[in-house]
């Protein structure tokens, strides 16, 4: 048996096709599987493209969706801070929805016509014209800021699920939650540098006499070239493994519908896949409404300039990066279920801490806690769907994963908006329904079982063409 590959390798041969057997499968009645499946090693330098696009992306994440431009909607392109705060949960819901819609079917069309490599090309080309288009935007712009905020968002979120869908092809089962963790931990590298150069520019903006909506625009384009700079890694060196289906001709859209329609139907198959997908939708509504309205609970609650937030969300990468590596290793370790259920323990426990917080310090102290638990929550829930996806159908796979983090960024955002405006703007209380989500989250993840949900991907079901 030839042994799975990891980045430091360098005198394996990585042009080789090898033959992998899966190890210790059990199927429903305790029988051990050995499954064979092709695996082509990818080279060092190939891992290292596929997760410089983390690092391309995290720029937008960080400054956009999380650091300064959420803040700035808010409270400068929108004259009422209060009503910024429900716009603003408006676009990221509408945003995230489109992805629900079109993400499956994006991901059957990229499998079926080997189209990932170009798709993820095109979404990215649009997310960052629509990020620079952000700079030109004035305050009092509501409506084309919401367009802006809301197209980019939603070609950030296309590309997100179609750079995860390379992750089954790039590893082996037994070590995908080491890969999925080098390339989240990049990301917060990229955060880190987003960030940094961010904030260096405002500092010298702000020692130079500018003011927020001359220094801020300037943001938008460094993070629009950010993007464009390290993406090049991704489209020069990732391989596009997959191969078109011959049999599929004609009508693509019909094609993706009909494959989609095809694994739901096959749910009993997939069950551990769908349990997950389950799971990851409760937690993720309180992940991803945390990350997106840190800065606002932050300004709002304990009066943090927009200097305090860039300079926490800095510090929190470090922590992030940290906690998805190591993680990562922890998870091929123990299992991806008991790695998850620890990481939702601390962020059940950091999100109460800011809730209680009354100082700054206090948020500090949460803030970092967050970090740990979301680099090793965001990758190890990707590599669990990635080990849960069959060969040839990870792009229709992680476009189911992309619709449950979506989504539940929809009703995430959703929800903290509802409770902000039917509790007076209550914004401690807004952010405890974060915990519910959390505590049910872990209570789900106890359905899913890991070894049967691997099985069922090595024996996939029958695929209609």
């Amino acid at each position: 048996m030839t042994s799975s590959p990891d980045t430091s390798t360098s005198s394996q041969n990585h042009t080789d096709e090898v033959e992998i057997i899966s190890a210790s499968i059990l199927d429903d009645s305790g029988t051990v599987l050995q499954a064979k499946e092709s695996y082509t090693p990818p080279s060092r330098w190939e891992i290292l493209a596929w997760a410089s696009y983390d690092i391309a992306n995290a720029t937008y994440g960080t400054v956009v969706a999380t650091a300064i431009y959420n803040a700035y909607f808010v409270k400068t392109i929108c004259t009422n801070h209060d009503e910024g705060t429900v716009l603003l949960t408006l676009v990221i819901c509408l945003s995230a929805l489109t992805i629900v819609v079109t993400a499956p079917v994006i991901g059957t069309i990229a499998d079926a016509t080997a189209s990932k490599k170009r798709l993820l090309l095109i979404s990215t080309a649009l997310c960052i014209i629509c990020t620079a288009s952000l700079g030109f935007i004035q305050p009092g712009g509501i409506l084309w800021a919401m367009l802006a905020l809301y197209l980019a968002n939603s070609f950030f979120g296309t590309g997100e699920d179609l750079i995860a869908s390379f992750l089954p092809e790039l590893t082996t089962q037994e070590h995908m939650g080491r890969i999925s963790s080098i390339g989240w931990a990049a990301g917060y590298i990229g955060s880190l540098i987003a960030l940094g150069l961010s904030g260096l520019f405002i500092h010298w903006a702000r020692q130079n006499g500018m003011v927020e909506t001359q220094y801020v625009p300037y943001t938008m384009f460094i993070v629009a070239f950010m993007f464009a700079l390290f993406s090049v890694p991704t489209f020069v060196w990732l391989k596009e493994r997959a191969k078109p289906d011959p049999l599929v001709r004609g009508n693509y859209i019909a094609v993706g519908f009909q494959r989609l329609n095809h694994t739901i139907s096959h749910a009993r198959h997939y069950r551990d896949l769908f349990n997950f997908l389950l799971t990851l939708f409760v937690y993720s509504c309180g992940t991803t409404t945390v990350i997106h309205l840190a800065s606002v609970y932050a300004q709002n609650v304990l009066k943090f300039t927009a200097q305090d937030s860039i300079l926490m969300i800095l510090v929190v990468s470090i922590t992030a990066a940290v906690g998805a590596f190591v993680f990562g290793v922890v998870q091929d370790k123990i299992g991806s279920i008991k790695t998850l259920l620890f990481t939702l323990a601390i962020w059940t426990v950091a999100t109460v801490v800011a809730y209680l917080a009354q100082e700054k310090a206090h948020l500090w102290i949460a803030a970092n806690m967050i970090g740990i638990a979301m680099g090793a929550t965001g990758s190890a829930g990707r590599a669990l769907v990635g080990q849960f996806s069959p060969p040839g159908r990870s792009g229709e796979f992680l476009g189911l994963w992309g619709v449950a983090h979506k989504l539940a960024t929809a009703v995430g955002a959703f929800t903290f908006g509802a409770v902000l405006y039917v509790s007076g703007n209550d914004y401690r209380l807004a952010l405890l329904t974060c915990v519910i989500f959390f505590v049910v989250g872990m209570l789900l993840i106890l359905r899913v079982n890991e070894q049967r949900g691997k099985t069922a991907a090595v024996l996939d079901a029958d695929v209609p063409v």
